[in-house]
């Protein structure tokens, strides 16, 4: 695997490979491996989260708006 300088890629570059990261995680979340106490927090934030639907915001808009403060 090669090794990757991430104080030598721009602030685009990072988000992108933040980005192309969490994709990667998200496509095999049984990979990841929690605590009991991680995963009752987790459907703790769940249960919560489909009580408040508008809870929340959209990950394009989040990236958006980390990249604002950026320029």
């Amino acid at each position: 695997m090669a090794t990757i300088d991430i104080a030598r890629l721009s602030f685009e570059e990072r988000l992108r490979l933040l980005d192309e990261l969490g994709e990667s995680l998200s496509r095999t979340p049984e990979a990841i491996p929690l605590t009991e106490a991680q995963r009752e927090e987790l459907d703790r934030r769940l249960d919560e989260l489909d009580r408040e639907e508008s809870a929340g915001i959209p990950w394009d808009e989040v990236l958006g708006r980390i990249r604002g403060r950026a320029q």
